[in-house]
């Protein structure tokens, strides 16, 4: 086919005087990653469930490999879900809680049970089939849940935070698992989740939602290296803002001028939502500014200022320093290298910090 293999186009949804949705417009491409990322009440589950069938829209059209989605229900749609719960029922076999999506298909008992084993092999249970589904761990479980929404072979996988239930050291092992299997069949996954680590990790593209609109849609680079707006910049991530001032611009970039650190020139795209003279907010990551250590030597920019906190966390250390010329505190990454001190607590210090590090957000509120 031609075009998206999703397209929403003006998607509103209330209940009641409350607007969820407010005006979605999203082309989604066949065999693409997406994920909707934001917080709690932005509205991506409320999309999600809209895409899947579960909800109406109040106004807007969704299409689905070009088909209007109107009055159909969600079991006639070319979808299947994974929800954060995983639904898997324990009076069955792992094999039974699979097959259960084919229960109304014409496959005879052989045909059934080949595609079992195929589906349990996507998802790397394969010989658990005659395994009780109550004696499996949090992982397993939420396998057997994809592979009895992949057995049915939808045009597009949804996913409701399905790993929010899992421990740390195992959700990072899923995660890279559901990449490998999306390029593994080919089709389209939309995530939803507020792990924005999750969601920098496994998407080919991320639409921020804050209120009921997309914010930004970008792929993963850069909605980290160019987010649009603060908002976006602070819920990917940490960012450092300061107050600065764009004093000039033109053909040879944009000028300004940032509390603590001076003045800089930046290109005209680290500025993604434009820069106008007058004041504004400049934003840095932790990892691209460095603590310089005694005798320390760069041919960077450097400022100087006093740490006020120190965080260790084994590999890495955050300090955050506060710059000559400003009261707020920026934080700042540092790698534990071998014979690498940890400074303490009211030191003073140098910072290096290139212009190429800064984003500008304008006038907006920080």
């Amino acid at each position: 086919m031609t075009g998206p293999i999703i397209k929403l186009d003006g998607v509103h949804k209330s209940y009641g005087e409350v607007d969820v949705l407010k005006g979605i417009d999203l082309d989604i491409a066949e065999g693409e990653f997406l994920t909707l990322l934001g917080p709690s009440g932005c509205g991506k589950t409320t999309l999600l469930r809209i895409i899947a069938g579960f909800e109406g829209v109040t106004d807007g059209v969704c299409l689905i490999s070009g088909r209007d989605m109107a009055g159909v229900p969600a079991n006639k749609r070319p979808t299947n879900m994974v929800f954060q719960s995983y639904a898997v029922f324990p009076h069955l076999t792992v094999a039974q809680n699979v097959a259960f999506g084919l229960r109304r298909s014409k496959l005879g008992k052989s045909e059934k049970a080949a595609k079992v084993e195929e589906a349990l092999g996507m998802v790397g249970l394969g010989g658990y089939g005659a395994r009780a589904a109550h004696a499996l761990s949090g992982g397993q479980r939420q396998r057997v849940a994809l592979a009895r929404a992949l057995i049915l072979e939808p045009t597009v996988l949804l996913l409701d935070e399905p790993l929010s239930a899992l421990d740390r050291k195992l959700r990072e092992q899923m995660q890279s698992e559901l990449r490998r299997l999306q390029r593994q069949v080919g089709i389209t996954f939309i995530l939803v989740t507020h792990d924005q680590e999750e969601a920098l990790i496994m998407s080919d593209r991320i639409a921020v939602m804050f209120g009921g609109r997309i914010a930004q849609l970008a792929p993963p680079q850069e909605l980290y290296r160019r987010p649009r707006t603060l908002d976006v910049a602070r819920f990917i991530g940490v960012m450092n803002v300061l107050p600065g001032e764009v004093k000039e611009k033109g053909p040879a970039g944009v000028e300004v001028r940032v509390d603590g650190i001076g003045r800089a020139r930046i290109e005209p795209e680290q500025a993604p939502s434009g820069a106008r003279i007058g004041t504004g907010w400049a934003g840095i990551r932790p990892e691209t500014m460095s603590v310089l250590f005694a005798g320390e030597q760069t041919d960077r920019s450097v400022a100087e200022g006093v740490v006020a906190e120190v965080t260790y966390y084994g590999d890495m250390t955050y300090y955050d320093v506060i710059l000559d010329g400003t009261d707020r505190p920026l934080t700042i990454s540092m790698k534990n290298l071998i014979g690498r001190e940890v400074l303490e607590r009211g030191a003073r210090t140098r910072v290096s910090w290139d212009a190429r590090s800064i984003v500008w957000f304008g006038e907006e509120a920080a």
